[in-house]
């Protein structure tokens, strides 16, 4: 499987440049918005969690997952457009399905 830190494109490609003056802002709102949810996914699926112990979920931990799930929630197919061909779907996918965003898109 491809190496999370070896990304060749950032996962904030799926930011458009547009959004790019109060970006920082709407990710701060996310977080704040779904503190809860996201302690509970990095319990769930994180780092020493048993699914992660698997090989599963590796992005679920890593600082870039912050913007993918926003994105995720926000722009579902502009993020999964960017995505495919750069990254292994697996790595989405498993994220999609852990998140369980309103959009779904993945086939799992």
């Amino acid at each position: 499987m491809t190496g999370v830190r070896a990304r060749r494109r950032p996962p904030h490609s799926a930011v458009r440049p547009e959004e790019y003056a109060w970006y920082a802002d709407r990710l701060q709102n996310f977080a704040r918005e779904h503190r809860k949810r996201l302690e509970d996914l990095l319990c769930a699926y994180g780092p020493g969690s048993p699914p992660a112990s698997h090989g599963r979920y590796a992005l679920i931990g890593q600082p870039e997952t912050l913007v993918i799930l926003e994105r995720m929630e926000t722009v579902p197919f502009l993020l999964r457009s960017t995505w495919e061909g750069e990254e292994e779907d697996v790595l989405l996918d498993d994220l999609e399905f852990a998140w369980r965003p309103r959009t779904r898109l993945s086939r799992r």
